[in-house]
């Protein structure tokens, strides 16, 4: 059996609620880990910088988003909205001498503290009305940064990032951009796995599946919904303000558009509600496989010595790339990481016979 499990004994709480407790979930990690360490000296600088940086970006993002989606079940149409508050927020404090770290934390604070105004919407309706009360927060977050100069310098302005100083240090390589980003995807990725196993993660849950019973119980709603969107949009915020500093290296009100609230959604859906390794896999599939598409439909045909026009070049990755999304909704609509774990449910027992059944 690949996960063995046998030998593994439960001998306390600690041991058995451990993050990891299999050693084969440990040693896969750890792998994944060194790959990841060793990304900027193994991988091109293209893939570098327009694959894996935005991609551990955008992840730690969606893990945000699935935050208060996934565990607190509650909609959130204005996400990328969150994210430029945060990131308009921190360049401005870098382009006023405040250190970067604190520039950082100050626009995850100040997505927080709007976050919490549009959440008390979330204190009266739920459901559809509860989306379309967060899509009221995109659209005047979107007119806001765009026709006030103060905070973006107008509709087609591009407002350029400051220097990125990590501890006083310039650092402008593209190993250390990496690794900055790295080190927040990270971060906040230890922070979901161990939310799961608190008092809080279990409280999100029960205010997702029936408020009136959590109520029941001694959940109080109304704190764990305030606490949910707070943390979500610091994570958004802090996202949005690496992803400015990182690569975009710039920011213009484009970026956070109600497209890119709506991509967000998806890789959070394709990826599966709840799901962390779902973040990482939806993230990558609608980040990724749109260029992959791309570049395998145009060697396909160059093989094949079919000649394309540019507009078919243009429309049929996009349309094989729909439908990919609506197969593997179809085969597991709980998304990716539901695939995944059906997988290494699989494994636990393979090669058993019983499996089968």
């Amino acid at each position: 059996m690949i996960f063995r499990q046998a030998g593994i004994f439960h001998t306390s709480y600690a041991h058995a609620r451990a993050v990891y407790p299999l050693p084969a979930d440990r040693w896969m990690v750890g792998f994944l880990l060194l790959l990841a360490l060793l990304a900027p000296f193994t991988l091109s600088s293209l893939t570098l910088n327009t694959h894996m940086l935005p991609w551990l970006v955008w992840t730690s993002a969606v893990l945000g988003l699935n935050l208060i989606l996934g565990w607190a079940g509650q909609f959130h149409f204005g996400y990328a909205a969150i994210m430029g508050i945060g990131a308009y927020t921190a360049i401005h404090a870098a382009r006023n001498s405040v250190p970067w770290e604190i520039a950082m934390v100050l626009g995850g604070l100040m997505a927080a503290i709007i976050g919490i105004v549009f959440a008390f919407a979330a204190l009266r309706v739920k459901g559809l009305y509860l989306a379309l009360s967060t899509l009221a927060l995109q659209f005047v977050m979107d007119w806001v940064i765009s026709h006030v100069p103060a905070i973006s310098g107008g509709t087609q302005a591009t407002l350029q990032a400051p220097e990125l100083k990590l501890l006083g240090q310039a650092i402008t390589s593209e190993a250390g951009l990496y690794y900055v980003a790295l080190g927040w995807c990270i971060l906040v990725t230890m922070f979901m796995l161990n939310l799961r196993r608190t008092g809080l993660g279990r409280a999100l849950v029960a205010v997702r599946e029936k408020d009136y019973a959590a109520a029941v119980i001694g959940v109080h709603s109304l704190y764990y919904k305030l606490v949910a969107f707070a943390t979500s949009s610091f994570i958004g915020g802090v996202s949005g303000a690496l992803l400015v500093f990182t690569f975009y290296r710039a920011a213009t009100p484009e970026q956070f558009a109600f497209n890119i609230s709506i991509e967000l959604l998806a890789m959070v859906i394709v990826g599966g509600l709840g799901s962390i390794i779902g973040s990482f896999f939806g993230t990558a599939f609608i980040l990724l496989m749109p260029g992959f598409m791309n570049s395998l439909i145009n060697g396909a045909a160059k093989l094949a010595g079919v000649s394309l026009s540019v507009e078919s070049l243009a429309h049929i990755p996009n349309a094989v790339y729909g439908a990919l999304i609506i197969i593997f909704l179809l085969v597991e609509p709980m998304g990716l990481g539901k695939l995944y774990g059906n997988v290494r449910n699989y494994l636990l027992v393979w090669p058993f016979g019983y499996v089968r059944k």
